[in-house]
């Protein structure tokens, strides 16, 4: 069991140190938002994804709703059950219902990309390894982002909060650039985002989101339909 636990720390520690620095811009952007460092460290400890925490401090400065909020963590987030009925195929014998909600709670992609490289069945210890390197990396990044975002001055906090939309970007443009289906999600999402920030601004951004997102696939769907046999 220890064995597999360091195994799994090993091989979550570049994952840690990714997340230090993109945690660092969220808890500068929480900080900025109005949140004091305990909250936005609390944000960072009980829930594990980068996207849905910057989009739910979004709605909190906007002063949103509840069922804002919910809807918004549900769309941005759903993609996380997908991959964990896809590692529920690998995990071994000792996985029983309470190890599987514990390790529910720390999919992310990157732990998600990394387990499912695996060539062996997974064992708890080893995914409890994986996850507190990715854990530990966020929160810490985040305390010292929104400790930073104190003292620093406010030209410096401004640069280093786009540390977390470069990781956004990061993630989009090389499949973008290979894929005219998901660029055109992108242009079509960012096109309605627009709009919404400066003509619909009656609707606030967490709606604005769900709203954006679901257009932009269900539209993406109608123009690039995946035919049968194809992945």
């Amino acid at each position: 069991m220890k064995t597999d636990f360091f195994r799994g720390l090993r091989h979550g520690i570049p994952i840690a140190l990714g997340y230090i620095s993109v945690s660092f811009g969220f808890g500068i952007m929480a900080v900025r938002a109005g949140l004091s460092p305990l909250a936005a460290v609390m944000i960072s400890v009980t829930n594990l994804t980068s996207a849905g925490q910057a989009a739910g401090v979004s709605v909190i400065a906007a002063g949103g709703t509840l069922i804002e909020m919910a809807a918004t963590q549900f769309i941005i987030n759903i993609r996380y059950s997908l991959m964990g009925f896809s590692l529920s195929q690998k995990l071994d014998h000792k996985f029983n219902t309470p190890h599987r909600m514990a390790a529910a709670f720390g999919i992310t992609d990157e732990i998600f990309a990394v387990a499912s490289a695996q060539p062996h069945e997974l064992s708890p210890s080893y995914m409890y390894g994986l996850i507190f390197a990715g854990f530990s990396g966020w929160s810490l990044g985040t305390l010292f982002g929104a400790l930073a975002g104190q003292v620093l001055p406010q030209l410096l906090t401004d640069a280093m909060g786009l540390v977390l939309y470069g990781m956004f970007l990061a993630i989009i443009i090389p499949p973008a650039r290979k894929k005219k289906n998901v660029l055109a999600v992108i242009l079509i999402a960012a096109g309605l985002s627009v709009l919404f920030k400066y003509v619909l601004t009656f609707i606030s951004g967490g709606f604005a989101i769900i709203i954006s997102g679901i257009i932009a696939s269900a539209v993406c769907a109608l123009m690039f339909p995946v035919k049968d046999g194809e992945a």
